[in-house]
């Protein structure tokens, strides 16, 4: 036998268990953020869909209004309008989920309106809101 210190490298079981411990925290962390993940994507989606319809609703109403053979009736409407369809109708597809679109027109003097509109969907009662004031276009009318 030597006299002289052991000398050997490599790693120890200690080493492999702490290693190991270290690295399935790590895992765990990262699998506790996935539900949260799929929920922000989800109302990502819904907000992104909503503002669409939004959008298209505002644009309709501006040319509705901005042509001067058009009659403008104030007052609040409300659509049912599915993300599918915007162009084909009302009928829903199968996953389509119901947004409700709430239009309010407001006079504000002989040639110029507010339009309000508001987008809800299920489980946002609050949705996303914008306003715009129009004003009538002689080159507009048709």
């Amino acid at each position: 036998m030597s006299s002289t210190p052991c000398n050997e490298k490599g790693i120890t079981i200690i080493e492999v268990l702490i290693t190991l411990f270290l690295t399935a925290i790590g895992v765990m962390a990262l699998l506790s953020m996935q539900p949260i993940s799929w929920q922000t994507a989800g109302r990502s989606d819904f907000m992104s869909r909503a503002a669409g319809i939004l959008q298209s609703e505002l644009e309709r109403n501006e040319i509705r209004i901005m042509n001067p053979a058009n009659t403008v009736t104030t007052g609040t409407t409300t659509r049912t309008i599915y993300p599918s369809n915007l162009t084909s109708g009302t009928t829903p597809q199968q996953g389509d989920v119901a947004y409700t679109a709430a239009t309010t027109i407001s006079s504000l003097g002989s040639t110029a309106w507010r339009v309000d509109v508001r987008v809800t969907w299920p489980g946002n009662n609050r949705g996303i809101a914008e306003s715009m004031i129009v004003t009538r276009q002689e080159t507009f009318r048709q």
